[in-house]
Parts: C-alpha cells; sequence; structure tokens
C-alpha cells in the first residue's frame, strides 16, 4: 500500500510556533532520541491494507505516545492532531497536511501489538542507557494487579491449597469476553484481571524490565526476567526470596537485597528482621511507579481485552514514562 508524503512545518507555521510558544518537553523528547533505529523498527507496519495511503509508521507511533502523555482516546487524540501546533510539530505533520482519523489510529496500535512494541521499548532504553542517565546501582523489582476491563466472572467456589510459595492459588474461572483474565487472592481479597510486573532502575528511575501477565501468575515466576544482569543490586519483596534466585544473584556478582521470608520451619532471626525493615524503605520507592501507572496514565483497570493489547498499552504507557522522565532531567543540546 502506498504511503502519504508527510511534511515538516513550514516556514511560516514555524514562526506561528515561535510566537505562541513550543512544548519544551517534547521538543527534548524530539532532539534526544535517535528516531533512525526506532522507525527502522516499525517501518513495515500499517493501519490498514484497504483504504487511502497509510502514514509514515514513525508518525503512527510518536501519535500514540502523545495519547498516553495527554490521556487521550482515539477521537480526543485525532482532534487535538487538528489545532494542536507543538502535537503536529512533534509527529511531522504541517498544517497543510491531513491528520489519521480515529479508526486509523486503533487499526495502527492493533498492527503494533505487543512483540512490536517491546522492540522499541528495548530500542529507547538502550538510547536512555547509552547516556549515561541509567546509573545501575540498583534494581527495584515489584508487581501490581490491574483489573480486567470486563466485568468478572463468578469468582471460584473454592480455593486450592496454598501453592510453594505459601500463597494461595485459585481456580481459574475464565471470562468469556477476556479469557486471559484471571481470577487470584492478595490479602484475602479476590482480584480478576492481569498483573503488571515492572524493573525501575533505583537513582533514575527508568523502567528497564516489563511484563504483564494473567493476575493467577506468581510474582516469582517472572522475576528472573526482570533481572537485568548489570546492575549492582536488586531490591524486591519476601515475595521474591527463593535459595535458586540467591544463589542466582550470587553467581551473577549482584547483592541481594531481596527481604528474607520466613517459613514454618524457620523464624527469621533478629538480624534477618532488621535487614527486612531496612530494605523495606528503599524498595518502596517503586510504589509510587504503579501510581503513576494507575492514576496519571489511566491504568486503574486495563483498557483493552486480551494479553496482547493490554501488554502493547503497558509498553506504550512505559515508553511514555521513561521518555518524559529522561527528557525532564537531561535538556537537549542546543
Amino acid at each position: 500500500m502506498a504511503e502519504r508524503r508527510v511534511g515538516q512545518l513550514s516556514l511560516g507555521e514555524g514562526t506561528v510556533v515561535a510566537a505562541v510558544g513550543s512544548n519544551e518537553v517534547l521538543e527534548r523528547i524530539a532532539v534526544l532520541v535517535d528516531w533512525v533505529p526506532v522507525e527502522a523498527l516499525l517501518h513495515d507496519l500499517r493501519s490498514g491494507p484497504m483504504g487511502a495511503p497509510g502514514y509514515p509508521s514513525l508518525v503512527m507511533f510518536k501519535a500514540l505516545l502523545l495519547q498516553r502523555w495527554y490521556a487521550l482516546s482515539d477521537p480526543a487524540l485525532e482532534e487535538a492532531l487538528k489545532d494542536r501546533l507543538s502535537f503536529r510539530r512533534f509527529i511531522g505533520v504541517a498544517l497543510s497536511d491531513p491528520i489519521p482519523d480515529h479508526s486509523t489510529l486503533w487499526r495502527f496500535r492493533e498492527a503494533l501489538g505487543g512483540a512490536r512494541s517491546a522492540a522499541v521499548f528495548a530500542q529507547i532504553g538502550r538510547q536512555i542507557e547509552a547516556s549515561g542517565f541509567v546509573l545501575k546501582q540498583g534494581t527495584l523489582i515489584d508487581a501490581s494487579l490491574v483489573p480486567a476491563a470486563v466485568k468478572p466472572p463468578p469468582p471460584p467456589k473454592a480455593d486450592l491449597p496454598p501453592d510453594s510459595d505459601g500463597r494461595p492459588a485459585s481456580k481459574l474461572v475464565a471470562s468469556v469476553h477476556d479469557p486471559d483474565a484471571a481470577w487470584t487472592s492478595k490479602n484475602g481479597k479476590r482480584h480478576f484481571g492481569y498483573k503488571l510486573h515492572v524493573a525501575m532502575d533505583q537513582a533514575s528511575r527508568i523502567i528497564r524490565r516489563l511484563a504483564v501477565t494473567p493476575a493467577n501468575v506468581n510474582d516469582t515466576v517472572i522475576a528472573d526476567e526482570l533481572i537485568c544482569g548489570d546492575e549492582a543490586m536488586v531490591y524486591a519483596d519476601k515475595a521474591y526470596d527463593t535459595h535458586a534466585r540467591s544463589a542466582r544473584l550470587a553467581d551473577m556478582g549482584i547483592v541481594n537485597g531481596i527481604m528474607r521470608r520466613p517459613n514454618k520451619w524457620q523464624k527469621l532471626t533478629g538480624d534477618e528482621v532488621a535487614r527486612n525493615e531496612h530494605l523495606a524503605k528503599t524498595r518502596g520507592a517503586i510504589e509510587p511507579l504503579f501510581s503513576l501507572f494507575k492514576n496519571v496514565y489511566g491504568f486503574t483497570r486495563v483498557r483493552y481485552r486480551g494479553l496482547r493489547r493490554n501488554a502493547a498499552a503497558f509498553t506504550l504507557a512505559a515508553i511514555a514514562m521513561n521518555l518524559k522522565r529522561w527528557a525532564r532531567c537531561q535538556p537537549a543540546e542546543a
């Protein structure tokens, strides 16, 4: 399918931007990121095989970033692109160029999917790390439950015995509207939906690893995927404490900052209790990140049905968070 030709703002349009002012954060992001490798990852994506010529994939991807930063629906993003010069300047569309409508935006996001968005997340992450912004002194690992977008099915009638990690495991009762979502129990309450797993750099607060699973996947199952391997220390709560993980961290030369967990055969010593209290103060710094996802980026519940779509949505949000944090702390060169 042919691709639309779009251009930057003209000289006259640039004069208007200069007169009314520009969006400094968007301007910094536009300069900080090397968009060439990002475009290479996206170049073959199209919003659909039918209809008018498609928009350049990088234009569409940048539009989806704007959607995450400003918590816009597809129709609201379409309207904003029509009359916000800073938005047009960021995505590279002149005032004389048409803008993608809401259905085109939706189709491109569908084409982007989880795997492609993960590749872009990794590419931009490498650029942020190459700038020296990520200090790698420590990685904070945690997970948070997020309700499904659909009405929950009836909960399980009975819980299974606790799993090997001591946490209650519930029988899976699938939803016909979202078969990927699942029931779980936490602190005596039932939850139906998904679980967001994150690894965050301690100093920069950049998200370095990300995974989305059904809610019934135990935190510790995903934990090894979240360890980057180049950090000096890993912090996590006691749900992640296993002998195998402790040995793995030792083999990798990474200091173990995972809180200790007692079991029915052995209680924690006084030193271990004191250690947990000390680590909790550092480990807890990841909690505001989940608050940001839910209260600022609109994930008080997942936005879509299905693991693939929701993984892509969370990954786009993580990319947007990382870029904004990088831009605010690392101004672009003049």
